[in-house]
């Protein structure tokens, strides 16, 4: 069953910058209020003329609704999703860790086989507020992909 208010984040190893730099996401978190949306991939079309540049832009009014830190979280490899911030100047704004295995998205059960179209299994389309490891409020699109609720001014407006 996919996460859900409630629930407490997995302990799943994800990746900053590099496969070297692993990021306990449960650890990560801890004590923290943080928004954590998922892409199906860096570079694609809507994550990155929609989803990513709206968290970015919208960061003065995340951080006014006491949110401490917003992590982008998508199933590419730790280079691929480190240059995808890079090019968005994502730095200090929203932190961005690589789910290379989709291991994290399978432990929310929010994983989706895109074999066909992307080359492998990624994630749904999501955005959830955590509160210390809690699950506050979470968003998934009903297609999967689509950006009708996950999007930064659509997810706000529910925080």
């Amino acid at each position: 069953m996919p996460i859900n208010k409630g629930d407490k984040i997995p302990s799943v190893d994800l990746f900053e910058g590099t496969p070297g730099n692993k990021v306990n996401i449960a650890d990560a978190i801890k004590g923290k209020k943080v928004i954590i949306f998922g892409v199906p991939g860096a570079f694609t079309p809507t994550c990155s003329k929609s989803h990513l540049p709206g968290f970015i832009d919208q960061h003065s009014e995340i951080k006014g609704k006491g949110v401490d830190e917003v992590i982008c979280v998508a199933c590419n490899d730790p280079f691929v999703h480190s240059a995808w911030g890079e090019a968005h100047k994502a730095d200090g704004k929203v932190r961005m860790l690589a789910d290379p295995r989709a291991e994290f998205a399978k432990a929310i059960d929010l994983d989706l086989d895109l074999t066909a179209v992307l080359g492998s299994v990624r994630c749904k389309r999501f955005a959830m507020l955590v509160d210390n490891g809690e699950v506050k409020v979470v968003e998934v699109e009903p297609d999967n992909t689509g950006l009708s609720c996950s999007s930064s001014n659509s997810f706000l407006k529910k925080i």
